[in-house]
């Protein structure tokens, strides 16, 4: 599992945080870590996902993420 940190824009309660939370967990091979507010950390299998994807379905959900880190 590769392992992505996104700084998210726009979050500002715990609605937000599990709306974060369910958006990344909704794709396939992503489990979210940690989510707070501005800030989410994610394992991905990179067969099943990457980080363009994961971003999208931040910024789908109505927050601008922006990768801050990646590791393989």
């Amino acid at each position: 599992m590769d392992r992505l940190t996104l700084a998210i824009d726009g979050m500002s309660c715990s609605h937000c945080v599990a709306a974060v939370r369910g958006a990344l967990e909704e794709l396939d091979g992503v489990r979210a870590e940690q989510v707070e507010i501005g800030r989410a950390t994610v394992a991905y299998d990179p067969a099943k996902a990457n980080p363009r994807e994961i971003v999208a379905a931040v910024d789908a959900a109505g927050y601008e993420a922006h990768p801050s880190s990646s590791t393989a």
